[in-house]
């Protein structure tokens, strides 16, 4: 029977999800946007949606935007606070080296454009330092923005830290929170952050369909145009089914986040437990205590990624070697490179990633699989 341990590159849609879509693709079939009662009845879905989707962020529902995805939210966030903030002298980005692609691809975007980019490094669990940051920022710069907990490793980042010293410098704070989101505790309210994008399908939700908080101040420049959804800020007719699904995710993932996260922490626990159990050779990756409770990067030296990758799924264990936006290539991961980890952990590491449907015992039973394969491979 397959085991499923990638859960931080996508998860399965939760029966209550699937149950709240299925009218929506069916005879719920009205444009939101349409006067008419089947419009209005889509309407106040979309803004059920957004409430459900805003309490897990303790924000107002009317500064969620929905789009179609973290990836665009993230390009949304970027390109539209560095054209805003353009006309009023700001004209300099700055990201960490171990962000997703979606920010460090559009932040290359941007440099090609004329904005001045500025990655700050890491350390070797994966955590930027603050001083960096002040060392690097100035009244040029336009927004930062560093991840909340990263998706290949897991390390938390300093947020409230890294944001208390861009607002002193008065740039905005953008901050990619979709492994985090129905992980952590994100209160928008208190935290100084002023973008916040986040992700269904990494909830429960459906794929294509994600969201970007704004503070109330941030005038952000549209990227979509053609239409006045969203508030003129997103054009384009909203994919109901898609919303409706991200906001009972959203509810879901909001209520039960202690049960998730006390789940999450026991299956890491008992596949850690199994691997000392059985005395192989191993390394945790990222930091060993600011780190999101679900994601487990490992490496086992003298293995290698790949093979370890191609043995586990002929075991019917599923899991990555990283971003599942990248773990279709050979390249090391750059966020591994970014800790400046040596070659042979580099080269043989693994995320494990624990969500529904896991429990401690099945993990249990995937590390012995784990620790069979590895031993295989390492024999002399």
């Amino acid at each position: 029977m397959a085991i499923y341990l990638d859960h931080a590159a996508t998860t399965p849609i939760h029966l209550e999800v699937r149950e709240a879509m299925l009218p929506y693709l069916e005879d719920r079939f009205g444009n939101p946007s349409s006067m008419h009662r089947f419009g209005r009845e889509i309407r106040n879905a979309i803004d059920q949606a957004r409430d459900q989707v805003a309490g897990g962020l303790a924000a107002d529902p009317g500064n969620v935007i929905f789009t179609s995805g973290g990836t665009e939210a993230d390009n949304l966030a970027l390109v539209g606070a560095a054209f805003a903030r353009r006309e009023v002298g700001r004209n300099h980005i700055i990201t960490s080296a171990v962000e997703h692609h979606a920010v460090l691809d559009t932040c290359a975007y941007l440099k090609q454009l004329g904005f001045k980019i500025t990655i700050l490094p890491v350390d070797e669990t994966g955590c930027v330092d603050p001083a960096y940051l002040r060392e690097s920022i100035d009244e040029k710069t336009a927004v930062v923005s560093v991840m909340m907990g990263n998706n290949e490793v897991g390390t938390l980042q300093p947020i409230v830290e890294l944001g208390t010293i861009s607002r002193e410098f008065g740039a905005w704070f953008h901050t990619d929170a979709v492994q985090a989101y129905g992980v952590e505790s994100i209160d928008v309210q208190s935290l100084p952050v002023d973008l916040v994008t986040i992700s269904s399908h990494k909830i429960n939700g459906p794929k294509g369909v994600g969201a970007l908080w704004l503070a109330q101040e941030v005038n952000l420049w549209p990227q979509m145009h053609g239409g006045q959804q969203e508030r003129r800020r997103r054009a384009g007719t909203e994919n109901v089914p898609g919303i409706v699904g991200f906001g009972k995710a959203a509810q879901l993932a909001t209520r039960e986040r202690p049960l998730h996260r006390d789940e999450a922490i026991k299956c890491r626990e008992a596949m850690i437990a199994e691997w000392r159990r059985a005395g192989i050779d191993f390394q945790i990756n990222g930091h060993p205590t600011r780190h999101l409770p679900h994601i487990l990067n490992v490496s086992f030296p003298g293995t290698e990624t790949e093979t370890m990758l191609m043995n586990l799924d002929l075991e019917g264990i599923a899991c990555a070697s990283g971003s599942a936006c990248t773990s279709g290539t050979l390249e090391i991961s750059h966020v591994l490179q970014a800790m400046n980890l040596s070659d042979p952990i580099t080269q043989s590491a693994i995320r494990f990633s624990f969500g529904l449907g896991n429990t401690p015992e099945q993990v249990a039973s995937a590390a012995r699989t784990v620790v069979k394969v590895v031993q295989r491979l390492t024999a002399s």
